[in-house]
């Protein structure tokens, strides 16, 4: 087995949201056009580990010029306990900083304990201080031309 790591690809897509799709829920800001946006403004930044032609690692990545942003980092069940997340991780974490970005977050499901204890594993701490809102942006335009 040579696992090899290297940038995510927009060829990568299928493979990748396959993976993600055992590993975690996904949405609608998951798709290919979303996705191929992300890697087309920070090329190079999202990650895959590859064995052979098959992705059996993957984690998207991206900022805003302040703040860094992991997305979906999952792991093959059969390729777990390898050190391939926190490899992916690390690179990641690595290109942020020579991009000159100072902080990185990740959004991680409460119920999602075993991520939780990876990320935690890894250095991460938990912002207990800070509260998530979000809004989806295509219900909320469409109320307010009904306005």
């Amino acid at each position: 087995m040579s696992i090899k790591l290297c940038a995510m690809k927009s060829l990568d897509y299928d493979q990748v949201q396959q993976l993600w799709s055992r590993c975690e829920g996904l949405s609608q800001l998951d798709s290919r056009e979303q996705v191929q946006a992300l890697l087309q403004d920070h090329p190079g930044l999202s990650r895959v580990a590859r064995d052979e032609n098959r992705v059996v690692a993957a984690i998207l990545a991206g900022h805003d010029g302040r703040r860094g942003y992991l997305y979906h980092l999952a792991v093959d069940v059969d390729y777990r306990q390898q050190g391939l997340g926190r490899q992916l991780v690390e690179q990641c974490l690595d290109l942020l900083q020579t991009a000159g970005i100072s902080r990185c977050s990740v959004f991680v499901y409460q119920q999602n304990e075993e991520a939780s204890q990876f990320w935690q594993s890894l250095g991460w701490r938990e912002r207990s201080e800070l509260k998530v809102l979000a809004i989806d942006l295509e219900p909320f335009a469409e109320a307010k031309q009904h306005d």
